[in-house]
């Protein structure tokens, strides 16, 4: 399975943000939909960052809260961005969340940003891959038993 078929099996509507919209309007976001990343897209468009639970937090354990709520995003957001494609397998998606210890990873196709996948979405699609495989093999093996 690769990022693609998760996609296609679970399309979820992309919630994005500015970098010049404040910390108090990401969280807004983020709570109303209930997600933990936001991918932060410039005026074209352009994929130029992400915010993160992560992120927030952060920010408001150094701050005063009531000035980090007033912050732009793009103070914040990470820049250096962990991406995927659609053609990256879940094994290797997977992989890199572990290794550069992220739970969100944006979806590119060229330039373009298609979507973001969460660990969640990724542990969930091999879990019920696994358990077809399962249910596969318990059904051969019966019938090569019978």
């Amino acid at each position: 399975m690769n990022v693609s078929d998760l996609h296609q099996s679970n399309p979820v509507v992309l919630q994005t943000i500015s970098p010049d919209q404040t910390i108090l309007e990401a969280i807004q976001i983020l709570c109303r939909y209930n997600i933990g990343a936001l991918p932060v897209l410039d005026v074209e468009g352009s994929l130029v960052g992400i915010l993160t639970e992560r992120d927030v937090l952060r920010l408001c354990s150094r701050e005063n809260q009531e000035a980090a709520l007033k912050e732009k995003v793009r103070d914040i957001m990470t820049a250096d961005l962990v991406i995927c494609v659609a053609d990256d397998g879940l094994d290797y998606v997977m992989r890199v969340m572990t290794e550069r210890r992220v739970r969100h990873l944006p979806v590119l196709e060229g330039r373009k940003l298609v979507t973001i996948i969460s660990i969640g979405d990724v542990v969930k699609a091999q879990y019920e891959q696994k358990e077809t495989e399962i249910r596969y093999l318990r059904d051969y093996m019966q019938g090569a038993l019978a």
